[in-house]
């Protein structure tokens, strides 16, 4: 009886160990002291540094990342919000400030047009050439085995007897 009790409490003390690892959710970065007292502007400032590359951690907005530039570029995006900057605005200071870098998701426009669109053209012609390649290599004529002359033949009888 006490065996069946003691499996039940491991099952349970590892049922409750996952369902917190199952709930946790990664904490931002934002401290208390960065979160503005209306909740709509908040919410906006939110919504932009989701969209805007932490400069130090790369990948990670600046909503997520603890570096002191990702806090510095937080209270820069609140404060023009709360000068009356629209969010196109606030992204718009950003940009200009440190570049099309910054955003997690650049846009389609200018320069950034070839790197959208170099894997897709490197794709086909990659396929264009194999294709290419593969129909040459199909019409080309088989190799022949040409016979060998008196000479030769003989010479090879020679050089195989030795």
């Amino acid at each position: 009886m006490s065996a069946g009790i003691a499996t039940l409490r491991r099952t349970g003390a590892a049922c409750a160990v996952a369902a917190m690892l199952a709930l946790a959710v990664p904490a931002g970065a934002v401290q208390p002291d960065e979160v503005l007292p209306d909740p709509a502007l908040e919410e906006r400032a939110r919504d932009i540094s989701a969209g805007l590359r932490c400069l130090v951690c790369r990948n990670e907005s600046i909503d997520e990342s603890n570096a002191q530039l990702a806090r510095d570029l937080r209270l820069l995006v609140r404060e023009r919000l709360v000068a009356g900057d629209t969010d196109a605005e606030v992204v718009e200071f950003v940009v200009d400030r440190y570049g099309e870098y910054v955003l997690l998701r650049p846009t389609m426009t200018g320069s950034n047009i070839a790197l959208w669109l170099a894997p897709a053209v490197l794709m086909v012609l990659g396929a264009g050439l194999s294709l290419v390649y593969i129909r040459r290599r199909a019409a080309a004529p088989a190799p022949s085995e040409a016979a060998l002359s008196a000479e030769e033949q003989a010479r090879l009888s020679d050089l195989l007897k030795e």
